[in-house]
């Protein structure tokens, strides 16, 4: 075995307490000074609230949930349409009372009090749905009918965008599981993934797999091998473009042939729903776990809450569901139409409603053990797999299957997989984390805690001795632990340090597997990241390896009505890498200015740089993309790793190029493009790049195009931003299509 010396189990459970819980108290400060310090309209722009809504109706949706109908108020709306909004579905959301005039100093928990949470369930242009939970206390029935009268009385309610604390929860509380389980208790696997026994060595691995899909290349079948025999873990090392989903279903219908039974998971809904539609080719026996609200339309068919609906006890279930709505629509009768009189009334009806969602939880529970124990694959995020889906199913959940396998895994939190493999005997981890890892709000904090914590039990031993026997102070049911100290250096400083990380560090490349032909870039793109990152094992397959803008032939677009056409033959379109250099100081980058919205004042932004000159670099290419050469803009995404400039190019982009996608670097992780720019931003005399020093940062920034890559930046700010930055651009400078634009044609232009 090579790498770090063994892991102390309860010692790591302690720091990821520790960093769990400084990570939720930001998200929730973050989210209670967002909405503190801003009115209702600044929090829409932020694309964080949707304000003037009206309560237009409620009924009972899946699962038994109250399903709340919010409709744009007529009195104040030009149009029946929902006014413009950054929501998307699953959101965790809050519905209020809408404070009148510019109100700012809200405290959360007043907005609370009167006010109920959800899930977006759907979006139209007219009106949202949110899936409420009010099966907790007869507070939630009550709040809803406030919320309902509220807005028959001509006021308004809207809705707030919130962190999602049940992820922590369970994290938090696989965690605890950890930190007070004796040694003896531990499985092989958790031995094996916290270095106190080395990895099995894999069977033998002779030629015996009849492959499923006899396409996959010698790197994807030596991957499925080395899985599929691995007694304990297995990773699969997949960089861009290289196939991994299609590894993935191959290695999962292989561990189904051998009459396994396997947890699929991955950090995300979209991560998970990909295998899904994938794995329904096969005609595979699967169930997907999860809200309804959170998956794709085209995996609904698999869930579980469509399942249970057409089962054999879905037609008991539907009478219980009609007795639900009827109950709920005595409550919106007005008293002279045979509503409730009085509150003792609305109380009964509120008692009546909880039994009857008792009946038919109870009642979907029996669907559920049915369903989940009829199938072979059981899909879920990570987070999921601690949900009561599983537990319903019997013998605990995920002991249930013989392995687990977690995609995306390097983009998940150590705590998250922990979930799903607390009880299992084998795992396979597939991801690439030579990309950017979870996302982490509260990164300073959490060293500073780590840190804080170990130099309080250097130099306090009794007080280590107390937290052993027990009496460790707590907070909020979370250790405050000066134990993290005894975890291994590295693991205790940030969770953005994940098991795909550790568990590397640990055992060495002999657990690992990595996909070498990639079939998404021009092989002029994807040189630099495979030379630099991939210790130059990439080789870009016969289909993608030459192919150009230029060779794109569309075929009629019934939707848009737009005809058959060919890309024109022009440079932008047969050069597959361009670099735009504004090196001179003309393109200068600049900070949001407080003093220009509201937002900015507030710090929605932060302190996010933009530079609004290159963002017409960015327009002026686009434009010469579209309307010379023929692409249609729905095949280009702009990239960068700055919000302020996301903001600068959507003023300047999406009126004139619809269908054109712009994201940030971190929120484009796992897409691809026909055509893809990178805005850098970066542009002053100090040599200052900030994010763009990350190189995991800038690998997903560059390998998401499959024919056009544009970089637009100033090579002298960026090449002195560290050896791998003064690598790329001297890379650029040589291999790439290279233009010195001027800057006052671009002044004119703006």
């Amino acid at each position: 075995m090579t790498g770090p010396a063994p892991v102390d189990v309860s010692a790591f459970a302690a720091t990821q307490l520790e960093l769990l819980a400084a990570e939720l108290q930001s998200e929730i400060a973050q989210t209670a000074e967002t909405v503190g310090g801003h009115t209702p309209a600044a929090l829409q722009r932020a694309g964080v609230a949707v304000t003037n809504l009206v309560v237009g109706g409620w009924r009972t949706g899946m699962g038994g949930r109250t399903v709340l109908i919010l409709e744009g108020d007529a009195a104040t709306a030009s149009s029946d349409e929902l006014p413009e909004n950054g929501l998307r579905t699953g959101d965790v959301v809050l519905v209020a009372e809408q404070p009148g005039g510019s109100a700012k100093k809200r405290e959360m928990r007043d907005l609370e009090k009167r006010g109920v949470h959800g899930v977006v369930t759907r979006l139209r242009r007219t009106a949202l749905e949110v899936a409420v939970d009010v099966d907790k206390s007869e507070q939630s029935e009550v709040n809803i009918d406030i919320l309902q009268q509220h807005s028959s009385g001509n006021g308004r309610v809207w809705l707030l965008k919130l962190a999602d604390e049940v992820t922590h929860k369970r994290m938090a509380t696989v965690m605890r599981t950890l930190q007070s389980m004796p040694e003896a208790s531990y499985t092989p696997l958790m031995r094996v993934l916290f270095g106190l026994s080395s990895p099995g060595l894999p069977r033998a691995e002779q030629d015996d797999v009849k492959w499923i899909d006899p396409s996959l290349n010698d790197s994807q079948k030596d991957a499925v091998r080395f899985a599929l025999h691995a007694p304990e873990v297995a990773l699969i090392h997949g960089p861009p473009g290289t196939g991994k989903t299609h590894t993935l279903v191959e290695l999962i219908l292989q561990f189904v042939h051998r009459g396994l039974r396997v947890l699929v998971c991955g950090p995300s809904n979209i991560s998970v729903d990909n295998l899904v539609e994938r794995l329904a080719t096969h005609s595979v026996p699967m169930i997907r776990l999860g809200h309804p609200a959170r998956l794709l339309p085209s995996v609904l068919s698999h869930s579980l809450d469509v399942l249970t609906q057409t089962s054999a006890a879905a037609a008991i279930v539907r009478d219980v569901r009609a007795d639900m709505d009827a109950r709920q629509a005595d409550l919106k009768k007005p008293k002279q139409k045979g509503g409730p009189a009085n509150k003792t009334a609305r109380r009964a009806i509120y008692g009546e409603l909880r039994e009857l969602r008792k009946e038919y939880r109870e009642r979907e529970r029996r669907c559920v053990r049915e369903l989940v124990g009829g199938s072979k694959v059981v899909l879920t995020t990570l987070h999921g797999a601690g949900g009561s889906q599983l537990r319903f199913a019997g013998d605990g959940g995920q002991s249930q299957f013989d392995v687990v396998v977690i995609d995306e895994a390097s983009q998940a939190l150590e705590a998250q997989c922990w979930v799903p493999l607390l009880s299992a005997r084998k795992v396979v981890l597939a991801g690439d984390h030579l990309q950017l890892p979870p996302t982490v709000k509260a990164t300073n904090k959490t060293k500073k805690v780590a840190e804080e914590a170990a130099a309080s039990v250097r130099g306090a031993k009794q007080k280590a001795v107390k937290e052993k026997s027990g009496a460790g102070q707590k907070e909020d049911g979370l250790y405050v632990s000066p134990a993290v100290a005894t975890a291994p250096k590295g693991a205790s400083t940030t969770l953005e340090y994940t098991l795909f990380d550790r568990l590397l560090d640990l055992h060495g490349n002999t657990i690992k597997r990595m996909l070498t032909t990639q079939y998404r870039m021009h092989e002029r793109i994807m040189r630099f990241p495979s030379d630099t990152l991939y210790e130059g094992k990439l080789v870009a397959a016969d289909s993608v390896a030459a192919r150009l803008l230029r060779d794109i032939k569309y075929g009629a677009d019934i939707e848009s009505g737009a005809p058959a056409a060919a890309v024109a033959d022009i440079d932008e379109t047969r050069e597959p890498l361009v670099f735009i250099d504004t090196q001179g100081g003309d393109f200068p980058e600049t900070v949001e200015d407080a003093a220009d919205s509201e937002m900015s004042k507030g710090k929605l932004f932060g302190d996010s740089k933009c530079n609004i000159m290159e963002a017409h670099l960015v327009r002026q290419h686009v434009c010469t993309l579209v309307r010379d050469g023929g692409l249609r803009a729905t095949d280009i995404a702009v990239v960068t790793p700055y919000n302020a400039q996301l903001a600068q190019l959507a003023d300047l982009l999406q009126a004139d190029f619809p269908g054109i996608e712009l994201g940030s670097v971190d929120g484009f992780q796992g897409r691809e493009k026909e055509a893809v720019i990178v805005s850098l931003v970066r542009s002053n005399t100090a040599g200052d790049v900030g994010f763009l020093a990350e190189k995991r940062r800038l690998n997903v920034a560059m390998t998401r195009p499959k024919r056009s890559l544009t970089v637009i930046g100033d090579s002298e700010t960026v090449r002195r931003g560290g050896p791998f930055l003064k690598h790329w651009m001297e890379f650029l400078e040589e291999h790439a299509d290279l233009r010195y634009p001027d800057a006052s044609t671009i002044y004119a232009a703006s």
